[in-house]
């Protein structure tokens, strides 16, 4: 599989190429290498890492439960974008379970936790001081409603219940990432 991804890659085209790049994966047809030159290649972009985690981090299958040493590789590639969307991922997944058991809505909430779970084992996998005081900025805003993601908690309307599991997720990385 030659996965070329272009500059202009849109949102859409990036879930489609992620979705290849996941049944070739999964039926084993490609060496790491090659897995690890097509996921730097979706990440160097917003559009293309935005499209790559919505679709990695939700798939039925195991790939995201045990990425590859070339997969990990691949997301260190483009630490500006990858990891301030696993710190957004991290929040809005935590987020979200709250709000589908409000809901009622176990099978969602169930997604959702998964979601947790893996985009925690990324962020715990990649490691970078980067990430961690991203993380800590994030759980900072959570707690004072002030800083650097005043906004985003602020667009996605989180209630006090949210921002406290929010916090709960970041502190449970930060201890396990030491």
């Amino acid at each position: 599989m030659n996965l070329q991804v272009p500059e202009s890659v849109t949102f859409e085209d990036a879930i489609a190429l992620t979705q290849s790049l996941l049944d070739s994966m999964s039926a084993g047809e490609l060496e790491d290498r090659k897995i690890q030159a097509a996921i730097t290649s979706l990440v160097k972009t917003e559009n293309g890492a935005r499209g790559f985690f919505v679709t990695y981090l939700t798939d039925d299958r195991t790939l995201a439960d045990n990425p590859s040493p070339g997969a990990i590789e691949a997301l260190k590639s483009s630490p500006e974008i990858v990891d301030e969307l696993l710190v957004k991922n991290l929040a809005m997944s935590s987020a979200m379970e709250i709000t589908h058991r409000r809901n009622n809505d176990e099978e969602s909430a169930k997604g959702s936790d998964k979601v947790r779970q893996r985009t925690a084992y990324l962020i715990k996998q990649l490691r970078s001081d980067f990430i961690t005081n991203k993380l800590k900025e994030l759980s900072e805003s959570a707690a004072t409603g002030e800083g650097e993601y005043q906004a985003f908690l602020k667009r996605w309307g989180y209630d006090e219940e949210q921002k406290q599991v929010i916090q709960k997720a970041i502190s449970d990385v930060l201890i396990t990432t030491g």
